[in-house]
């Protein structure tokens, strides 16, 4: 049994998950059970709702298909793990979800949150966990202590890196399409994950808003350094840098991964902060020049591509959207989640081949990194 070290790859090696979302089964705080059932929908056995037991995940989440929603783990007798499919703001876990968790143990689930609520720090749980002899396994839990050093990046590596308007635009889903679409285009391309979602997706990664300050850059920078064989690195972006709490995280982010271009992702429509409702988002131009400044400052950096999430949108006024967008920006737009990534393919593979280009050149070399 272990609670403490516990290897990231490991996650992908679960096939039979339960989703616990009971009682918190929207768009907003599910985002976590969303994207598992978007990205791992084979290896989902059941989402756990007592509200909306006897549905099907399609109903609810609008993705996952027929996985079905159960009210109790007794309804699933060959899970293998119970996954928390929440990240509500502050990453506290319910507590009235506590005799569930303690079931799944006492079931021999291995039981993996994402949340800054530690399960490792509950006693209760730590006893199960050791008498079942499973795992507890918190995603954010980590002892990154490196700071950044500003060397060792290629110049034969094209690191994408998503940022945003605002949180949960979907910047994870964004990097993770790119991903899938360059690999589909015969390229190498590696998606890093940032977040606790992503990390359960890949099974690696770096939890971001839970590395110490100091070490935020250093941590993405040797993220970054571990898979340089890569032809694309798709970097899954986190908050906003104008965001009132987590535009630090945006920041240490930019500079650990010295990007060689930026996908900016908004959602159409919204005008305040997430979760701070009587703050208004910046003008969109405005943002954007701030982060192609502060990008360049560590490394050359273009915006190569505008993200669209138009999902309170009908399919004209959405098509509409985009068209604004490419014209707005003079840059290719689209919606992942309506039309796939295939423009923003396109863009990236059209970064890459003017890179070797310049690395090509006379020197050889592209300015230091």
């Amino acid at each position: 049994m272990s609670t403490q070290a516990f290897d990231y790859h490991s996650l992908t090696k679960h096939r039979r998950i339960v989703l616990l979302t009971d009682g918190y089964s929207t768009p907003f705080l599910a985002k976590t059970a969303i994207n598992l059932l978007r990205y791992r929908q084979s290896h989902i056995a059941a989402v756990l709702d007592v509200a909306a037991a006897g549905k099907l995940a399609q109903e609810v989440f609008g993705t996952g298909g027929e996985v079905p929603i159960v009210a109790n783990l007794l309804e699933v007798p060959e899970a293998d793990a119970l996954y928390v499919g929440i990240a509500p703001p502050g990453g506290k876990l319910p507590v009235t979800w506590q005799p569930t968790v303690l079931q799944g143990i006492e079931r021999g689930l291995d039981v993996v949150s994402g949340l800054h609520d530690f399960l490792c720090a509950n006693p209760s749980y730590v006893d199960a966990a050791a008498r079942q002899g499973v795992h507890l396994v918190d995603v954010r839990k980590n002892s990154y202590r490196d700071i950044a050093t500003g060397n060792g990046l290629s110049s034969r590596c094209t690191r994408i890196h998503t940022v945003g308007h605002d949180c949960s635009l979907g910047k994870m889903v964004v990097s993770v399409e790119m991903q899938l679409g360059l690999e589909r285009a015969g390229h190498r391309a590696s998606f890093l994950a940032t977040g606790q979602t992503g990390i359960m997706l890949s099974g690696r990664g770096v939890p971001v808003d839970c590395v110490i300050a100091d070490f935020v850059n250093g941590a993405i920078e040797q993220l970054v350094l571990s898979d340089q064989d890569a032809d694309f690195q798709l970097i899954e972006g986190q908050g906003s840098i104008t965001h009132p709490a987590y535009s630090a995280v945006t920041l240490g982010l930019l500079h650990g991964c010295a990007p060689d271009g930026l996908v900016y992702c908004y959602e159409a429509g919204r005008t305040h902060v997430k979760g701070l409702d009587n703050i208004p988002l910046p003008r969109i131009e405005d943002q954007i020049e701030i982060l192609l400044k502060i990008s360049n400052l560590r490394h050359p950096c273009q915006l190569i591509g505008i993200a669209v999430n138009t999902r309170t949108m009908d399919r004209a006024a959405a098509r509409k959207e985009v068209e604004q967008a490419e014209q707005r920006f003079g840059l290719p737009a689209c919606d992942v989640y309506r039309d796939g990534p295939d423009k923003l393919v396109q863009a990236a593979l059209q970064l890459r081949q003017r890179i070797l280009s310049e690395t090509n050149g006379s020197s050889g070399l592209r300015p230091p990194v």
